[in-house]
């Protein structure tokens, strides 16, 4: 499904978690694999430009200038996922 589409090895980090969850904290095979898919979305979200028009991979963004590499693109900073901040 996420295969050719992030900056790391989806399969690897999903079993490393799978096997974590399940071996060290005793989880079901069922709960392993919820966690590991909110991990793994959540990394893919981290490595994806925020910007609506964008939504490149950070690999596609020069890094000190965080401009898009993609020659259609329009996008001219990486935009991350904005931290609520708490009261």
């Amino acid at each position: 499904m996420w295969r050719n589409a992030t900056p790391f090895q989806v399969d690897k980090l999903w079993s490393q978690v799978v096997h974590y969850y399940i071996d060290k904290k005793k989880m079901s095979k069922e709960e392993a694999n919820k966690i590991a898919a909110s991990i793994v979305k959540k990394e893919i979200e981290k490595n994806t430009c925020q910007n609506i028009a964008c939504r490149h991979l950070k690999s596609k963004h020069i890094s000190h200038l965080r401009q898009c590499l993609v020659d259609t693109c329009s996008c001219s900073e990486f935009m991350k996922i904005k931290k609520l901040t708490k009261p």
